[in-house]
């Protein structure tokens, strides 16, 4: 009964979460087609997706403006906006319309990211229930579900035109339940005033979060490529790569929902990031397939619970009128995943090959796990004690 009175306090978010998973596993369960379709070698790949990440930090840092002009509707507008950019992305032919194409669908799906984490947090004020872990795991579960969805597809002879009609469809039925309550209201505060919001302490937390998405991102985008070319699998072996690390992360996040809820955050971040940059580094060095999925199931596990983590935290560190800004610029900052991550991977694969490129974010996430999270909860602390003194 607790789950389904869960569920019911973030539904719309887990809506939006839903289809964000479904939009992305479709796209990076095809990644081997489309890139081959557009024709571009592994460097100028790279450079594409990183159009796509700047439109989604771009959209993230500009989410509460989104609000404040499409007000309950802004929800709806992200995703559809996603949406029209995928569709693009299965008739591209070259790297022109596909640069615009996943401009597009980041920048839709980092507007509806950030309102969804937003709507989360208002959930969690609401009920004082922990709903982070759940929602993003539901998202796990929706990418995992895609992405097998898209291999059987691809295995078919489906190709990509097909299988973005067909996502689209499903995220029109789901985006029935997305408009949003104005918070504006509810709340009677002005919203767009943040001069008193703690900066420095959303920014480090954005960098916890940026270190978290950057091992998803390692996985999700390149997992496939991986798989299909370092290691010689087909279609259906290649697209399991990032279904497992969905999987490994829904496993992660529903399981922290359910039985870590009394865990401390801070000493999960610093476990989970660990045993991310051990999975990271097991799929780098895999000598076969099976040993690559090991290692994208236990990557999946431990970045699972980061994110979700950081991003509550910082929702629950700040006045209610700055949340829906701070969680912006959290995400913005832990979206630069998605910015550095195609620079990263690509390049790095393009000089020294994909192998590589995994033991680079497998040091990372170790290096996060041992002095970016602890610095971050030494500056929580000391912000928890100085709201405490001011109370008395």
């Amino acid at each position: 009964m607790q789950i389904w009175n869960d569920l019911r306090a973030s539904r719309k978010a887990i809506a939006a979460f839903v289809v964000i998973g479904i939009g992305w596993a479709s796209f990076s369960a095809q990644m081997p087609v489309i890139k081959a379709q557009v024709g571009v070698g592994d460097g100028f790949w790279g450079t594409l997706l990183l159009l796509g990440s700047i439109g989604a930090l771009m959209a993230m840092w500009l989410a509460p403006l989104v609000y404040r002009i499409c007000g309950t509707w802004a929800l709806v507008v992200g995703v559809a906006t996603m949406v029209i950019g995928f569709l693009m992305a299965g008739t591209a032919q070259g790297p022109v319309v596909m640069g615009i194409a996943l401009f597009l669908a980041a920048g839709g799906s980092g507007v509806a990211d950030v309102l969804a984490n937003a709507e989360v947090s208002e959930a969690e004020t609401d009920t004082g229930r922990s709903l982070m872990n759940l929602n993003h795991g539901l998202f796990s579960v929706a990418y995992a579900v895609a992405a097998i969805t898209v291999g059987v597809a691809r295995e078919a002879g489906i190709g990509p035109v097909g299988i973005f009609s067909g996502m689209a469809a499903a995220v029109i039925l789901l985006m029935l339940w997305m408009k949003l309550p104005d918070r504006r209201v509810l709340s009677g505060e002005d919203m767009a005033d943040v001069s008193g919001m703690p900066f420095a302490l959303v920014w480090v937390g954005g960098l916890v979060v940026l270190a978290a998405f950057l091992g998803e991102a390692a996985s999700e985008g390149w997992s496939a490529l991986h798989v299909e070319r370092t290691l010689g699998g087909g279609a259906a072996e290649g697209a399991m790569g990032p279904a497992l690390l969905a999987g490994g992360m829904a496993i992660g996040r529903l399981g922290a929902h359910v039985f870590g809820a009394g865990w401390p955050p801070i000493r999960v971040m610093v476990i989970a990031s660990c045993v991310a940059g051990i999975g990271l580094a097991l799929a780098g060095a895999a000598p076969s397939v099976a040993v690559s999925y090991v290692g994208f199931l236990l990557g999946g596990l431990g970045v699972s619970v980061v994110a979700p983590l950081a991003l509550g935290l910082v929702g629950q560190a700040v006045p209610r009128k700055y949340r829906l800004a701070a969680i912006s610029q959290a995400a913005a900052l832990g979206y630069a995943a998605f910015f550095l991550g195609p620079v990263i991977m690509g390049y790095v694969a393009e000089g020294f090959g994909l192998r590589v490129s995994f033991y680079v974010i497998a040091i990372i996430m170790m290096t996060v796990s041992f002095v970016l999270v602890p610095l971050w909860a030494r500056m929580l602390s000391a912000s928890a004690t100085a709201k405490a003194q001011t109370l008395r």
